[in-house]
This record gives structure tokens, sequence and C-alpha cells, in this order.
């Protein structure tokens, strides 16, 4: 067990018993629980009486608390955390949820580009989850199939790039005032026949590499304007050379049923649309194998709106993570349903890229 937990471990069965029927029936109403509902859905004949006995040694331990002036009580992201790591009994998919995964994945293959299929499979989850989709995926990662720099003005320069899925990226880059066209000309040709077939990190680092070839066969002119047009897909810090993709925010909002948990979506939009942090996040994710799990304020980025994000890695041909992929919902989604989703879906999604 968790050392953070290991003062939980005096629970006796009962008491984790009476835990796991508060959860669970939380987490499938959204309300707080009273000692009458855990005690009918109990085995064996146990008074209200004794469970909010029991209750309040949970509540004493930080494990589950009272809203406001409510009878009921409802996990803390403390007791949302334990249940996770000590208690759930984490599902399978059906049969049915299997299949239905594998039809659309597998309707995902052909001629798509790589961020199409990641756009389709978030929209995937999200409908299977209904919570929002997330995935974030490596920038350009496809292979170059030619190379093009075309003169705008006197000082600028567009560097276009084409993928071998037919993606096609631009960008405007500074050159020497008074270049002259068949030097772009040259610089195209030299790109096209050596870099096609290669990522965009390849090529960088080929010019770095080859930067003698470079001084034999182009002029020092030629050889700058190639680093300033591989330049301009360069990380610049800020998180840009990752693509993050969000489908289906709008499940977020269909169970809203007080003021409150309306202020918490808003607050969750807000954290969505602060992309440099959220894909920060979900790269923590891709420094270990499996499914992991943020509930709440383990997150800082989710500390005001109390919302859960998991997620898990997927898988190049060379078993390299590239990405990762999951779901954000509300603290009190399925776990237990949404974990084996996430970890399926995502093996399916990178053997597909594969």
């Amino acid at each position: 067990m968790d050392q953070k937990f290991s003062g939980f471990a005096a629970l006796d069965q009962r008491s984790r018993e009476i835990f796991r029927q508060l959860v669970e029936t939380y987490l499938d109403s959204g309300v707080p629980v009273g000692s009458r509902t855990i005690s009918r859905g109990l085995v064996g004949n146990l008074s209200p009486a004794s469970v909010r006995n029991v209750m309040a040694d949970l509540e004493e331990c930080g494990l589950i608390a009272a809203p406001h002036t409510s009878a009921g009580r409802l996990p803390t992201e403390l007791g949302l955390r334990f249940f996770v790591d000590a208690i759930m009994e984490q599902g399978t998919l059906s049969g049915e949820q299997r299949r239905a995964i594998d039809r659309e994945v597998a309707g995902l293959d052909g001629d798509k580009r790589v961020e199409d299929v990641l756009t389709e499979a978030t929209s995937l989850l999200s409908g299977l989850s209904h919570c929002a989709g997330v995935v974030v995926a490596p920038k350009l990662s496809m292979r170059l199939k030619h190379i093009e720099f075309v003169k705008l003005s006197v000082d600028k320069a567009l560097v276009v790039l084409v993928g071998d899925d037919g993606t096609v990226e631009n960008r405007a880059i500074d050159i020497p005032a008074g270049l002259p066209a068949s030097t772009l000309t040259r610089v195209s040709n030299f790109l096209s026949s050596r870099l096609q077939g290669k990522t965009l990190p390849e090529a960088q680092r080929f010019i770095v590499d080859e930067v003698n070839l470079l001084e034999r066969e182009l002029d020092d002119l030629s050889g700058r304007v190639i680093e300033a047009g591989l330049a301009a897909w360069s990380d610049n810090g800020e998180g840009d050379d990752r693509t993050l993709i969000v489908r289906g925010q709008a499940n977020l909002i269909e169970d809203i049923t007080a003021l409150e948990d309306l202020e918490r979506i808003r607050r969750l939009f807000d954290d969505l649309e602060r992309k440099r942090d959220l894909v920060r996040l979900l790269d923590l994710a891709e420094q270990g194998e499996g499914v992991r799990i943020y509930i709440g304020s383990e997150s800082n980025l989710f500390s005001l709106s109390g919302s859960s994000l998991i997620v898990s890695p997927y898988h190049d041909s060379e078993q390299n993570i590239v990405g990762v992929l999951g779901v954000i919902g509300p603290t009190r989604i399925n776990y237990a349903r949404i974990v084996p989703m996430v970890n399926y879906t995502a093996k399916l999604v990178g053997r597909l890229l594969s």
C-alpha cells in the first residue's frame, strides 16, 4: 500500500466496505450519501446508527466530509485517491465495449493524416466516457516529401513543408535583403533531395551533422537560409512543439445540477484554454508506463475546478512513448470503467499509428 495511506491500514473490513459503498454510490449519483442509503446496500444486517458511527471514524481520518449542512457525506480528494489506489477493483471492458472500440479505431485506418486519426480517437474516448477527450501528440511527426522556399518580398520568404501523408505546413522567415530567387531554388532542391523520408527532428540533426557538406555544395548565404528555415520549426520553449486536441467539452455540462457545478465547469473550461499548462501536465504522464490518474488539487491546473484527468501513453513501432491520450471530467467520474477504456484505446491507437 502507498506510504501515505499506511495510517489507514487499521481500518477493518466493515469500515472498508462502508467506505467503498459510499464512494461507489456517490460516483454513481453525484450527491452526498446518507447512512440509511449505505445500510440498505450492505450485505448483512447493519443499522443506520452503526453505519453512522463508522462514517464518523472515516470522517475523522479525512476520507469523507459533509458538504454544508447536509446529513450525507461524500469522499474527499484524499478519500478518492485512497479508493482508487487501495480499494477500487479495476473494471474490465465488456465484449460489446471492446468490439465497439475495435470498430471505431479500425475505421480510422487508411489514408488519413496522423492528426486526423488522433482527433477521431479523442472524439471516440469522449463519447464512450461522457467526458472531454484529450490527446497530446508530437507536432509534425510526418516524414518529409518536399521542401520549398518561396520568396515573398525583398527580405521575407515562405518555407513550405509537404509530408508524405499530405500534410502541408508553412512558416515565414527573414532572408538577407536582395537574396536572388535562384538561391532559394538551389536551397529547395538541395533539401528535397537529401531530406525526403526524414522527420523534421531527423532533418534538423542531418543539417547539424552535415554542415561540411553544406559548405562544399552551397555558399554560406544558402547555409544561413537553410538554418533559418528549419529553425522556424524549433521548440520555442512554450510547448508549441506539441499538438493538443480536446473534444467533447459539451459532455461536461450534461449533468450539472447546481450553480456551484456550473461555476466548476466554467473554471475547467478556463483550464482547458491554458494549452501550455495542460500540455506540460500531460507530458508528465509520458514519464511512466500505464494509466495515470490525477485527482483535483493533485494538479495545480485543476485545483480550482475540482476535475480529474485519466491518461495513458501510446507508443510508436519501436515502443517509444510518443504521446498520451485520455479524458478529463469531474472528480466523480467512474474510474473503474474509464481506466481500462483509456488503457485499451491507447494500445490500439499506438498499434494503428505504428
